[in-house]
């Protein structure tokens, strides 16, 4: 069953594509439409998507180009990336937004159609790979991935999510195809398998597993970031578009880093908009998307995360989604130089993720609150516990952001130390004489004394 999986998720995304007519740049000869395909729940890629078009920037950017023709957005809304590449590769989208392992199938596709793809720029990336996690039900007796043999695990194959957990599987030394069974599920789908019962974890990614631990229906088992690996989410173009379109494209990446700067800017309200038009709690959004969030914020495409896609390639490889791929074709980051200027691109190639740090979102409060440690923020939360509206902790040893009420603590003398799972707790109870695993209830209660 899994072998099949794999084999219909390859066979629906490398079979050629029925004769399509029509072009996503039809207008009546002023007027040019121009179709962006996004993501709207995977909130890693909002600058590219889901804020980028409630804030109006791009639309903005097109009425300033002047070059003789009328410009409209037609802004198409998927779930996953596969099928924002059919589309591209069949004419009918010109830019589209996906993540790390679904830029290489993009690339894959387009070269093997003859309608060649380019990543463009980058939207929200983690450079130790937080940004997938492997969850199981709240009341699961699994505590680390070496649990996960002779389970069933869902997925979605060809994911980052999925390269995420062949990897993890890999360095706990279970075979990936043979030590579990896998169930190819969208992330909708795999959610209410885990809720039912019917597999024993999910693998996923933004922002499906802090919703579920949020929504107290999953708890993590394993942190993404433990991999110490880059994952990213960027923007993909036609090579056609691009080239008959320069300066729109150009135009979008303006739009696209001016959304950037306004969502590093504003994080509290970013998180809002996007709550808003995506139906997903803003404390979820923020966990990510925040200030201190597991993801960082920036179009330039940074050679870390160039280097990362192609070791990316070998795990899709494996799993015969595609064969090989030409990392180094496929990245085109002319457009996103011209559109910030050389040295302002240099400038954000040389800048990194914010430092870790704890929070508290006060009710009715347009900003966050910082702390200097976990500790501190649980004396504050234990003050004034009927007035917070999240409060967020990174993990001590991956620095991954997670819920306070959510997170494993371990008391370790003075110290009141987080972690998102089980398995990373006790390693560091096994590693430090005298430290040991306490309850929220307790942590708050040690932070007061």
């Amino acid at each position: 069953m899994k072998h099949k999986a794999i084999a219909v998720s390859a066979a629906l995304l490398l079979l050629p594509l029925s004769a399509c007519g029509g072009s996503a740049q039809a207008g009546d000869g002023n007027t040019v439409t121009i179709t962006v395909g996004y993501q709207s729940k995977t909130i890693n890629t909002v600058t590219a998507g889901t804020l980028l078009r409630s804030l109006g920037y791009f639309e903005q950017q097109l009425n300033t180009l002047h070059d003789g023709h009328t410009y409209k957005v037609d802004w198409q809304d998927y779930p996953t990336g596969a099928p924002i590449t059919a589309q591209m590769t069949a004419g009918k989208i010109d830019i589209g937004s996906m993540g790390d392992f679904p830029l290489l199938l993009n690339a894959a596709r387009g070269k093997q159609l003859g309608q060649p793809t380019h990543l463009v720029s980058v939207t929200g990336y983690n450079l130790r790979g937080g940004l997938n996690t492997v969850v199981t039900a709240p009341g699961s007796k699994l505590t680390s991935l070496s649990d996960l043999k002779g389970k069933k695990v869902s997925t979605s194959i060809g994911s980052a999510a999925d390269g995420t957990l062949v990897r993890a599987l890999q360095r706990a030394g279970i075979d990936a195809d043979k030590g579990i069974s896998k169930l190819n599920q969208q992330p909708a789908v795999g959610a209410s398998a885990l809720s039912a019962g019917s597999v024993d974890a999910l693998s996923q990614f933004v922002a499906w597993p802090g919703l579920l631990a949020y929504q107290g229906k999953a708890k993590a088992l394993y942190d993404g970031a433990e991999l110490n690996l880059p994952t990213f989410h960027g923007v993909t173009a036609r090579e056609a578009f691009a080239k008959q379109r320069p300066t729109v494209l150009e135009a979008f990446l303006k739009a696209q880093a001016k959304a950037t700067d306004y969502l590093n800017a504003h994080p509290v309200t970013a998180a809002e908009k996007v709550a808003e038009a995506t139906g997903l709690p803003a404390e979820v959004v923020y966990l990510y998307n925040g200030a201190h969030g597991i993801a960082t914020f920036d179009p330039a495409v940074k050679p870390a995360l160039v280097s990362a896609l192609k070791e990316d390639v070998s795990v899709l490889k494996a799993a015969k989604l595609t064969g090989d791929v030409d990392v180094d074709s496929f990245v085109d980051d002319q457009y996103v130089k011209k559109a910030l200027g050389g040295a302002g691109y240099t400038k954000r190639l040389t800048v990194g993720p914010a430092p870790s740090a704890s929070e508290v979102w006060p009710k009715g409060a347009e900003k966050t609150t910082s702390f200097g440690s976990a500790k501190e923020l649980l004396a504050y939360v234990g003050k004034h516990s009927g007035g917070i509206r999240a409060a967020y902790v990174p993990d001590a040893t991956t620095g991954t952001l997670w819920f306070a009420d959510k997170a494993v603590w371990v008391a370790d003398g003075e110290q009141l130390l987080p972690f998102v799972t089980q398995a990373t707790a006790q390693a560091y109870v096994g590693a430090h004489a005298g430290a040991q695993v306490v309850g929220y209830g307790d942590a708050l209660r040690r932070a007061a004394s």
